[in-house]
């Protein structure tokens, strides 16, 4: 009989779960006691690993003061205007502005809800069509479901969001060709700079720059979903600084905090900004009951002292590259089909002869937690403080999981 929790992602009716009880660093333990080494950072998020005494201090301290209040008109609070400020300066999006939310779904639906409004307030209401990718994955809300190019993430729940549509995943002639085509009716191209819960996929050389240029010849807005790749998962604060691209909106959320509470928001960029700033009397009808906690906005604020202070944007990417040789070299012995991705995210092919779930569970029963995603895909995004004798580790618990 299953209990009470409706857990996500998972079978209504499974009736046994994995229960975690504590951590530290880039370890786990679970009721049993048994030690796991998390090569997920749970589901993409714990950047600088578990146990952080100082977030759970400083996040106390937050709570005993005041845990939050509303950032409705005429409200702030400190934490959340100094966060703001913080990411701002991070991004490579120049007179930036932070809307924050809850998670990554949300802040999905407020990229595109603000994409099209601002194509209002600039006078082109005709403008809503958003463009996705196949393999994208833009969270669960109604907009992000609408948008992903995932299938099976959107059976079942009728109909969807109108005037939204996916392209093939690399072919930018056929962005190019619908882009042409609707070319005063786009309100934003929506895309993940590296396709992450597809199965981990970077994009095609140029095609960022190129999806770039198209809304730039379109008067379209780019959107970067950077949900997995915020905060130093390419060794770089967000992905449009790795591969020079710089977009009108990105979102964020997960390593935001290490998910030490949740958070997520959208980087507003100066052409979004100053549509949505051009009349002085339009008030943005947009906004979560918790948007801007001050409790939440103090644990990113300590996280983001520790991934600076720690230097743990080149600490990932050392982890990472070896990560990387490792899997390489289980590729190159036939034991695995290919490996995707990059410095410090990971999708790894199995041979046709292996399931997904079955390497999981073999990998799980070996002390290392993967991800499977679809019948032939494990993928690895450990946190950025994982030592290399825990990278090594996951390397032999993947080979010993497919022989």
């Amino acid at each position: 009989m299953p209990g009470s929790f409706l857990h996500p992602f998972a079978k209504p009716t499974r009736e046994r779960f994995v229960t975690i009880t504590r951590g530290d660093g880039a370890l786990l333990w679970d009721a049993d006691g048994n030690e796991l080494i998390d090569s997920m950072a749970s589901l993409w998020y714990c950047n600088v690993g578990h146990g952080r005494a100082e977030i759970a201090d400083t996040v106390a301290e937050q709570i005993r003061t005041i845990e939050s209040y509303s950032c409705f008109d005429p409200f702030t609070n400190g934490p959340a205007d100094a966060l703001a400020d913080r990411i701002a300066a991070l991004t490579p999006m120049p007179d930036a502005r932070i809307f924050f939310a809850n998670s990554g779904s949300e802040a999905v639906d407020t990229a595109m809800k603000l994409a099209r409004l601002a194509q209002v307030q600039a006078g082109h209401p005709e403008r809503r069509l958003i463009i996705s990718r196949d393999r994208g994955y833009h969270g669960t809300n109604y907009g992000g479901t609408s948008a992903q190019g995932l299938p099976l993430n959107k059976a079942g729940y009728g109909e969807l969001l109108a005037d939204v549509v996916q392209v093939p995943a690399d072919d930018v002639e056929a962005l190019s060709v619908l882009m042409a085509e609707h070319s005063d009716e786009i309100a934003a191209v929506i895309t993940e700079p590296v396709q992450g819960a597809g199965g981990v996929f970077p994009p095609a050389d140029g095609y960022l720059a190129e999806a770039r240029r198209l809304c730039d010849q379109h008067g379209a807005f780019l959107i970067f979903d950077e949900v997995i790749t915020g905060f130093g998962r390419l060794g770089t604060w967000f992905a449009a600084q790795h591969f020079g691209v710089t977009p009108d909106l990105t979102t964020f959320a997960k390593a935001v905090t290490s998910g030490y509470l949740p958070l997520g928001g959208v980087v507003v960029g100066a052409r979004v900004r100053a549509a949505l700033e051009a009349d002085d009397e339009f008030i943005l009808r947009h906004g979560y009951t918790y948007s801007g906690h001050a409790a939440a906005c103090a644990a990113a604020l300590v996280n983001i002292d520790i991934i600076e202070s720690e230097g743990l944007l080149d600490a990932g990417q050392r982890m990472g590259t070896r990560l990387a040789e490792g899997l390489h070299a289980l590729a190159a012995d036939g034991r695995v089909d290919h490996v995707r991705g990059m410095p410090a995210v990971f999708g790894v092919g199995l041979l046709p002869d292996h399931d997904a779930l079955a390497v999981r569970d073999a990998m799980l029963a070996g002390g290392v937690i993967t991800r499977a995603i679809g019948p032939n895909t494990v993928t690895f995004c450990p946190p950025l403080v994982t030592t290399d004798e825990q990278v090594d580790r996951i390397v032999d618990a993947l080979a010993d999981a497919v022989g």
